[in-house]
């Protein structure tokens, strides 16, 4: 199998069933996202433990890219402190954009994103979770927006 199917694969099984697909009651923490370009809008609510994230849940709806980033994230940053996870919201978009080389699959599952470089118009969708994800872990009050 091909690099490139095995990432399609993922971004489309956590499309189709995307993990932590829900609201958070009671949450510490929750913020809104919007990509005006296509319309995909995601709320992002979490809990710590501390200075760890704990749980992190979203809901909304977007495109195929937006929702399987989304889902893969929630994976991704529970157990992290709230500083690892800023940084690997950084180190994403730094990858996405093409401003960061190095080996993708250092991001384990996170690199079936990485495909959306090719495709500058969509790296706000995968990238838009991961914004709402800082809004929250910054206790933002307004919502967060691609443009």
């Amino acid at each position: 199998m091909d690099l490139r199917d095995l990432y399609r694969d993922v971004i489309v099984d956590h499309n189709r069933a995307p993990r932590n697909f829900r609201r958070l009651t009671p949450s510490d923490r929750e913020a809104d996202g919007f990509n005006a370009l296509c319309g995909d809008k995601l709320t992002v609510q979490l809990t710590l433990d501390g200075d760890r994230l704990r749980e992190v849940t979203f809901t909304g709806s977007g495109c195929a890219i937006s929702v399987a980033s989304a889902s893969l994230m929630t994976e991704r940053v529970v157990g992290l402190t709230v500083a690892e996870a800023n940084l690997l919201v950084a180190k994403l978009q730094s990858v996405l954009t093409g401003a960061a080389v190095g080996d993708p699959a250092a991001l384990g599952k996170l690199a079936a994103l990485v495909g959306v470089r090719e495709f500058p118009a969509r790296v706000k969708c995968a990238t838009l979770a991961w914004h709402t994800l800082a809004a929250a872990l910054d206790g933002a009050v307004q919502s967060v927006s691609t443009e």
